[in-house]
Parts: structure tokens; C-alpha cells; sequence
């Protein structure tokens, strides 16, 4: 198995550690890029939160001094390969611009593209639609 330039042997363990864990990645804002399925589907299982160009997934990992984590994820639907990665690019964008700030400590993130909204509306609306999806699921 390779990671991040080192080649990773059976022997070697997963710490929960960025710096030394091969199963997640820092972003550039301190926030932590869930990878793994297991993760995706804890927090499938929790709270949600639909607008109209983005779904938030939230889950609490009851780790209250915990990093943020955040995943994303865009289905078929929203369009071929292209439309795909550009509403994940967006996606990406979105959560450094907004989710260092407003994010809850110990918390796992999933922001879903919608179909053939995420990757053309404005760029001012997808941050009020992710502003106001992050309030309900905070309870404010």
C-alpha cells in the first residue's frame, strides 16, 4: 500500500493522527478529509440537511476537542465526470471558505452535490444554502 510518499506495510498501524495516518488528509484550513466508506456511512446514519444546492450530513463523534472532518460526495446525478468534479471542486471551495469558521469541533461533515445545481448556481448562493443547512443542524 502506498500513502503520501511512503510505502505503508501490513505491520504499520493507523493512528488517529493526520500526520502519521494514511486515512486521512489535512486541508488546508485544519480541517481533516474523511476518505474512508465506513466514515461516509456513519454519517449517512446521522443528521441531515437539504437546500436547494447542497446536502450537509452531520455527525458528532462525541469527541468534543475533536477535529473537524468534512467528505464529499456527488452521485451520477448531477452530471457525466466533468459536472461531477466540478461541483466537488466547488464543494471543496466552499467548505475552506466556510466551514473553518461555522463548523462544530468533533464533528464529521458530508457535503453532497445536487443535481445540476452545485456546479452552476452562484457562488454566493451555494455559501448562504451551506450558512443556512449549517444553522438548522446546529439548532440556532
Amino acid at each position: 500500500m502506498h500513502s503520501g510518499g511512503r510505502t505503508l506495510n501490513r505491520t504499520d498501524t493507523i493512528t488517529a493522527d493526520p500526520a502519521k495516518s494514511p486515512r486521512l488528509s489535512k486541508d488546508t484550513n485544519g480541517v481533516l478529509m474523511l476518505t474512508q466508506r465506513a466514515d461516509f456511512v456513519a454519517a449517512s446514519r446521522a443528521d441531515r440537511q437539504s437546500s436547494r444546492s447542497v446536502v450537509v450530513q452531520m455527525r458528532n463523534r462525541g469527541d468534543p476537542d475533536g477535529p473537524v472532518r468534512v467528505g464529499f460526495t456527488c452521485s451520477k446525478k448531477v452530471g457525466n465526470a466533468v459536472a461531477r468534479n466540478r461541483a466537488k471542486r466547488r464543494l471543496r471551495a466552499l467548505a475552506r471558505a466556510i466551514l473553518s469558521d461555522l463548523a462544530l469541533p468533533g464533528r464529521d461533515y458530508v457535503l453532497i452535490g445536487r443535481g445540476g445545481v452545485t456546479g452552476t448556481c452562484s457562488w454566493r448562493a451555494l455559501q448562504d444554502d451551506l450558512r443556512h443547512a449549517l444553522k438548522r443542524l446546529h439548532g440556532q
